[in-house]
């Protein structure tokens, strides 16, 4: 393999090459708690078990009528039960709102649109709608309501519990590592006499987590020896299906990255992406212990940098390995002042929404080595080579990673 032979990817194929890697090494499922889907991906369609509603359900408080009225309370049907068939008419019951329909009904009348006489006999006017839902008028019996790759969150799973599940079937949830490299970082205290705090170790994990990952370990500082990144690339490399590592992306004299991926027989997916910041990201698919393919995420040092990488890179790769849909078209807002370019590279500028979520302004503090710029927005404005983005303009967004079963 060779470090610095090919020039830069482009940033959206760069995306598409990441998620493609992810979805070629995906296998495998798991069956999981119905209470326990809530951020992990469908394996198999989700099927009506049966029809639904499974049986003709009342959706108001009133009388179940048969025949021409006034007619004679003979009963009671409440929900969970299942009630005997009206059989004479001038007949009804009293029905409660979710309770089954009994066989014989001809119409139900609202409690509220109906009079109970002294002689006991009920009057009322049914409205032209029926008042119940029908069999099968929400899904028919082994219907799919949701395909394979469909994310879980709360209303999915509500979805299955309605349908009679009490399990899912789910791609196994990806395992992801962090390895935090560079001598010159402090992991306590305030930065000083040359030495910077890590803020990396402290804020991936969670970056991964929103992105559907388990964080299996977080090891760092690793001394700048070859040997030492090897030792803890090749420990991380057990436990994890992606192995995110942070500096050490370049080819400087304590860059051990791109030798340990050759030492490794690594080969590159990724290396180096036309984007700005953190055009020094990198993506490599690395021979596991039994044969199957792990994945090293190279994500620069600087800290925005290693974020948009990660959005970049890791983001869809972990998609692919979940069995997710790949989400190449990104929503579009409205730029509220221009953003500049850059150049022949696709230009990710921090940005905040407004309260309608559809105008973005870009933040301030957006250097490579800051986060507080990253603290106030709600994700990226996209500006692809070649674009000039005037105030009113519309531009893709890309959004900071959500929790695991939040909606966008």
């Amino acid at each position: 393999m060779s470090a610095d032979v090919n020039p830069p990817v482009g940033w959206d194929q760069a995306r598409e090459l990441a998620y493609q890697a992810g979805l070629a090494a995906s296998a495998g499922a798991e069956r999981i708690p119905l209470a326990a889907g809530d951020g992990r991906t469908l394996a198999e369609p989700l099927r009506a078990l049966t029809a639904l509603p499974a049986f003709p359900t009342s959706s108001i408080d009133g009388w179940a009528v048969r025949g021409a009225g006034p007619w004679r309370p003979v009963g009671r049907v409440l929900a969970g039960g299942t009630p005997p068939p009206l059989t004479g008419d001038g007949t009804c019951v009293e029905i409660a709102t979710g309770a089954m329909v009994p066989e014989g009904a001809a119409a139900l009348i609202r409690v509220e649109e109906s009079a109970t006489g002294a002689d006991g006999l009920v009057t009322g006017t049914p409205r032209p709608a029926p008042e119940w839902r029908l069999p099968g008028e929400e899904a028919a019996a082994g219907e799919e309501l949701l395909p394979a790759g469909t994310p879980v969150d709360p209303a999915v799973i509500g979805v299955a519990a309605t349908c009679g599940y009490e399990t899912l079937t789910v791609r196994p949830e990806p395992r992801a590592a962090l390895l935090v490299f560079g001598d010159e970082l402090l992991t306590a205290g305030p930065p000083g006499a040359g030495r910077v705090r890590d803020s990396l170790g402290p804020q991936v994990p969670g970056w991964l987590r929103r992105c559907g990952a388990t964080v299996t370990s977080v090891d760092g500082p690793v001394q700048d020896t070859l040997a030492a990144h090897l030792a803890a690339i090749r420990a991380a490399l057990e436990t994890a299906d992606v192995v995110c590592t942070t500096g050490g992306t370049m080819h400087g004299p304590v860059d051990h990255l791109h030798p340990s991926l050759a030492e490794l027989g690594a080969d590159y997916v990724v290396n180096t992406v036309g984007v700005r910041p953190g055009f020094p990201m990198l993506l490599a698919r690395v021979p596991g212990p039994d044969g199957r393919a792990r994945f090293l995420a190279g994500l620069p040092g600087n800290p925005q940098s290693a974020v948009i990488a990660l959005v970049s890179l890791v983001a869809p790769l972990l998609d692919g390995l979940s069995g997710r849909p790949f989400r190449a078209e990104l929503p579009q807002v409205e730029a509220a002042i221009p953003v500049a370019g850059r150049g022949r590279d696709t230009h990710l500028a921090l940005a905040a929404l407004d309260p309608t979520g559809r105008v973005a302004t870009p933040v301030g503090h957006v250097g490579s080595a800051m986060l507080r710029g990253l603290a106030n927005a709600h994700g990226f404005v996209v500006v692809r080579p070649g674009v000039k983005v005037a105030a009113g303009d519309p531009v893709p967004f890309l959004p900071l990673p959500l929790l695991p079963g939040e909606r966008a």
